[in-house]
């Protein structure tokens, strides 16, 4: 009896040691770092090369998820789409508008915008475009590329690039790119520069000039009336 006793006790007690073996769950204030999108849905197009004077952020553009934007601003960093100076109000044709503009605005763990014209944050390039949202993509992961917004279908040329996931985000910004981890990592950098209480950079980062690499969009972007994008 005492032997049969024995072999019940090990024989139920392996399940409970197996269950103790599980992993740990990610810590809630380090959240694990996600692998790149590899849903069919949400084929990788071209890449963004965004030169700035701190170095270079490598983007990878989602066509797929959000033609508009996409095309958008392949449109203005290549000077192919007309845009609208919000200083002097003249119409730019052939003209690239994110080449030497800043980064207007920086928060450290949270995210740096950039693309106003205007370089306050409050500037557009003379129309606004639609969101274009989908569950497959979220902010669930550092490097998300997004246009800033006013509100829905408010979006123009200003846009931001995360530093962590952004849940509160999801479903109200278009996100139309992925930034590789060498990227989020001068993102932090930039994100820690000495700023004032705006959250304004004392010497803000300054975009030389933003090449496509491999592929177009899938069609043009189309807009709507002018609305100011703002921060998000």
């Amino acid at each position: 009896m005492r032997r049969i006793a024995l072999l019940f006790a090990v024989i139920f007690a392996i399940p409970a040691f197996c269950w103790s073996q599980a992993a740990p769950a990610a810590s809630p204030t380090a959240p694990a770092h996600k692998p790149a999108v590899a849903h069919p849905a949400i084929a990788a197009g071209p890449t963004a090369i965004i030169q700035t004077t701190a170095g270079n952020l490598t983007c990878t553009l989602f066509p797929k998820v959000a033609p508009i934007g996409v095309a958008n601003f392949i449109g203005l960093a290549n000077g192919t789409k007309d845009w609208t100076n919000p200083v002097t109000h003249n119409k730019k044709h052939g003209v690239p508008l994110y080449d030497g503009t800043i980064f207007h605005r920086v928060i450290p763990e949270f995210m740096i915008q950039g693309g106003d014209p205007q370089g306050t944050g409050a500037g557009d390039p003379g129309y606004a475009f639609k969101n274009e949202t989908s569950p497959l993509l979220k902010f669930d992961r550092p490097g998300r590329l997004a246009y800033a917004n006013a509100g829905p279908d408010t979006n123009g040329s200003q846009f931001f690039v995360t530093e962590a996931p952004y849940p509160t985000g999801n479903g109200g910004y278009t996100i139309f790119g992925q930034c590789d981890d060498a990227s989020v990592e001068l993102e932090k950098k930039i994100a820690r520069m000495p700023r004032d209480s705006n959250d304004r950079p004392k010497s803000p980062v300054k975009i030389v000039q933003i090449k496509i690499v491999g592929g177009t969009a899938v069609r043009p972007a189309t807009h709507k009336p002018v609305a100011k994008p703002a921060n998000p």
